[in-house]
């Protein structure tokens, strides 16, 4: 049936039952013990959110039930292998490499070159989805993945070339902590001021995340059955330094800088193609001013912490027309700044690496402000003082009212 006669009926905008995924979960697994029962609170939350202020297509209420009962049951696997094998969550997470950033500032781009080193490790998209053995062997989980990026792709076919993205690929940590329903992910997807509220009042909810982040990467340390240098990525980062300080006291933390008016219009961009397929309702112009406070925000951290995020080693600083120019020296001086070096066979992998994907696999876009609600010279005053700190260079915009900006690599 169409949204419109399903709304009709009234079945799109009727609450869900937080109870009823949970026993769903349960159901499958045959266990019961999700290890903290503060995941409940959260999951109401943005349960309640989607049902009353996303206007959520068919597409999009299918797709949160089997988002929500995925992450419960991945929890439940979780729980119940840590349970059996305490070891788990015994072994270190050393010195892991956070990358962070606005986003669409080329953190995807240097996170996939520094794992063309193979003694990096990123969680991939198919482990984040289905990170327990018991979803299947390797392949099989791989093969499971690749087909529903297909499914996504025809929903929203423009989404590869604004982030080019297979079921191998290195995954951002978002998807991790949405496990336990304290991510931004969820509101990238979705319309849920309430629940975006909430994230930004509660101080302490990026601690529970990143502590279930920890055992998440531990779990998949297990299998692999050796450590292994972490390497990760998300904008998000910028929002949880305290805990990630908490929780990794031995992390090394690089900010990737770029134009923000760049990011602006591309993380827009981004936003609707995302959300389009999951609801009925989808205005593009309060997209804009809504990432433009959210990032503002992210300036405004990045310039408190400066080269000093309290963890025992400065920050690193990358910049995204360094990183386009001259990937290899970029991540040389990345693995210089903290002591290592980059091995010759890495350094050739990433020129192979750049020469198959040029423009990092992005198609080219133009973007035009009052598409998504903005005007150029006042987003250019408000993030001045970001780029003055960083030293950031202004890309390709005009001094026109509203004119349209080239996108060349975005994220």
């Amino acid at each position: 049936m169409t949204d419109k006669v399903v709304a009709c009926l009234g079945l799109l905008d009727q609450p869900f039952d937080p109870d009823e995924l949970i026993r769903t979960a349960r159901q499958r697994t045959g266990l019961s013990d999700f290890g903290d029962a503060s995941v409940i609170g959260p999951l109401t939350r943005l349960l309640n959110a989607c049902s009353a202020e996303s206007a959520l297509s068919v597409v999009g209420r299918s797709a949160t039930k089997w988002d929500v009962v995925r992450f419960l049951t991945n929890l439940l696997l979780i729980q119940e292998a840590t349970v059996r094998c305490p070891e788990i969550t015994e072994a270190p997470i050393r010195r892991p490499v956070f990358i962070t950033g606005l986003p669409r500032s080329g953190t995807t781009f240097l996170h996939r070159l520094m794992l063309t080193d193979p003694a990096n490790r990123a969680p991939a998209v198919w482990e984040t989805i289905y990170p327990s053995p018991i979803a299947g062997k390797r392949d099989e989980r791989i093969a499971r993945v690749a087909g529903q990026l297909k499914t996504f792709e025809r929903l929203a076919p423009e989404f590869r070339a604004l982030h080019p993205l297979q079921a191998t690929s290195p995954q951002e940590c978002s998807e991790i902590t949405a496990h336990v329903f304290r991510s931004l992910r969820f509101d990238t997807n979705y319309h849920i001021p309430s629940y975006r509220n909430w994230l930004d009042a509660d101080v302490v909810r990026n601690l529970p995340a990143y502590r279930f982040h920890k055992r998440f990467l531990q779990y998949l340390q297990h299998q692999d059955g050796v450590q292994s240098q972490w390497v990760l990525k998300c904008p998000e980062h910028l929002f949880a330094l305290q805990a990630i300080r908490a929780v990794y006291p031995d992390a090394r933390l690089v900010f990737v800088h770029r134009d923000p008016l760049k990011v602006l219009l591309s993380q827009a961009r981004l936003t609707e193609v995302l959300r389009r397929p999951f609801t009925r309702r989808l205005d593009p112009k309060t997209l804009g001013p809504n990432e433009s406070r959210r990032w503002l925000d992210g300036t405004k951290r990045m310039i408190a912490v400066g080269d000093d995020a309290g963890l025992p080693e400065a920050v690193c600083h990358v910049h995204h027309m360094d990183l386009i120019a001259d990937p290899v020296s970029t991540v040389e001086g990345v693995y210089r700044h903290f002591g290592m070096t980059l091995p010759h066979q890495a350094a050739s992998a990433i020129e192979d690496y750049v020469t198959a994907k040029p423009n990092g696999g992005y198609g080219r876009h133009n973007y035009n402000f009052e598409d998504h609600g903005l005007e150029e010279r006042q987003e250019r005053a408000k993030f001045r003082p970001y780029m003055v700190r960083f030293g950031v260079t202004t890309e390709g915009t005009s001094t026109r009212r509203n004119a349209a900006v080239p996108e060349r690599v975005a994220s």
